[in-house]
């Protein structure tokens, strides 16, 4: 698989305790990625953060660390990414969804 030299940074920022029909919703959309033969998806957790709702979410304190933000990274071409944003669309009912240029360095197994 070959991803264009100006590819495409697709970052998705959702909560740890977000579900799509009753599953993680990072789980599910790294799948879907995959499905859509995207060249790659990885998914990071924070330790702290917070979003549209000014809520803070921490690993510091026990009762807040059950909603860690977590961030899924995908790079593509930017066809391929712009191809998933409709159902993307669809599954993340909160949170931010960002689309930057990006320059692919190297890609190889």
């Amino acid at each position: 698989m070959r991803i264009p030299a100006d590819g495409k940074l697709l970052r998705i920022f959702i909560g740890e305790a977000d579900k799509w029909q009753g599953k993680p919703l990072y789980e599910e959309i790294v799948l879907f990625a995959k499905k859509q033969g995207m060249a790659g998806a990885t998914v990071l957790k924070g330790f702290m953060g917070f979003g549209c709702k000014s809520h803070m979410h921490t690993a510091k304190l026990l009762r807040l660390s059950e909603d860690l933000p977590i961030v899924i990274e995908i790079v593509d071409s930017e066809e391929k990414i712009n191809q998933i944003l409709p159902e993307l669309d669809k599954m993340v009912k909160e949170g931010l969804i960002t689309l930057e240029k990006a320059n692919v360095i190297m890609y190889r197994a």
